[in-house]
């Protein structure tokens, strides 16, 4: 316990930061339903995982706007 209250400062910007990320890849992923490969459902189950999903899906995956 000592050593989660030791980092716990340096884990509540991460934890915060990764759940913002994924909440706006999913808000994103439900208004705009074009990608550039895969599907909702490839990305939905992306989005969860950890930090990378929404990265992933913020680099590779959104499709243009302007198309």
């Amino acid at each position: 316990m000592e050593i989660v209250m030791k980092y716990l400062p340096l884990l509540i910007p991460i934890v915060v930061l990764e759940l913002a990320l994924t909440i706006v890849a999913l808000v994103h992923m439900l208004k705009h339903k074009k990608f550039k490969f895969g599907n909702l459902t490839l990305w939905v189950i992306l989005a969860f995982v950890q930090i990378v999903g929404p990265i992933l899906y913020f680099t590779i995956g959104k499709a243009d706007d302007d198309e």
